[in-house]
C-alpha cells in the first residue's frame, strides 16, 4: 500500500545535475531550505521525448514567476547529466531545450524516483511528479501522472501561490481573491 507523503518532511536529496550556466554541479533540498526558499521539483520519464521538451522549457520560460515567489524549480530525470547538458546544447526547433533558467538533475541509480513514488522499476523511468516542498522541508503538494500529459505551469504557479497564503483556498480560487 502506498504510504502518505503530503504532510510530512519530504525525502531529502542531493544529485548531481547541469546548472543554468551548463556546468555541472549538485542540487539539494538541504541547501534550498537554508535559503528559506520552496522547491518545485519535477519528475519527467527522459530526455530527447517528445512532451518533456514542452514541458521543460515552459516552466523555464516562467521561471521568473516562480523565483518572485521565492521558489527554486529543479527537473529531475533517471538520465545522466551529460545526456541532459546534449539536450540542452540542443536547439529548441531540434526538440532540445536550448537555454533552460533552473538546473536539471540526474537520478542516475533511481532512489530519488523511488523515494518520491514515481519510478516506474521495469521501465527505469520516472512517471511525471511534482512536488511542492515549503522552506521547512514539509511536502505541501503531489500530483502524479501518466506521462502521456504535460504539466499545466498556469496551475503549478496557482498551487504555490495558494499554499503561500496560509489560508484556505477554495475551488477555483486565483492569487489576489479572498481565502476563506
Amino acid at each position: 500500500m502506498a504510504e502518505r507523503m503530503v504532510g510530512k518532511q519530504a525525502p531529502d536529496f542531493t544529485m548531481e545535475a547541469v546548472l543554468p550556466d551548463k556546468s555541472f554541479g549538485k542540487v539539494s533540498l538541504e541547501d534550498i531550505k537554508a535559503q528559506d526558499k520552496w522547491t518545485v521539483l519535477f519528475f519527467y520519464p527522459m530526455d530527447f521525448t517528445f512532451v518533456c521538451p514542452t514541458e521543460i522549457t515552459a516552466m523555464s520560460d516562467r521561471y521568473d514567476e516562480f523565483e518572485d515567489l521565492d521558489a527554486e524549480v529543479i527537473g529531475v530525470s533517471t538520465d545522466t547529466i551529460h545526456t541532459h547538458l546534449a539536450w540542452i546544447n540542443t536547439d529548441r526547433t531540434q526538440n532540445g531545450l536550448g537555454e533552460l533558467k533552473y538546473p536539471l538533475a540526474a537520478d542516475t541509480n533511481h532512489q530519488i524516483s523511488k523515494e518520491y513514488g514515481v519510478l516506474i522499476e521495469e521501465e527505469g523511468i520516472a512517471l511525471r511528479g511534482l512536488f511542492i516542498i515549503n522552506p521547512e522541508g514539509e511536502l505541501k503538494y503531489q500530483t502524479v501522472f501518466d506521462n502521456n500529459i504535460g504539466r499545466d505551469v498556469d496551475e503549478t504557479l496557482r498551487v504555490l501561490q495558494a499554499l503561500q497564503t496560509g489560508g484556505l483556498c477554495p475551488a477555483n480560487w486565483r492569487p489576489g481573491q479572498a481565502t476563506l
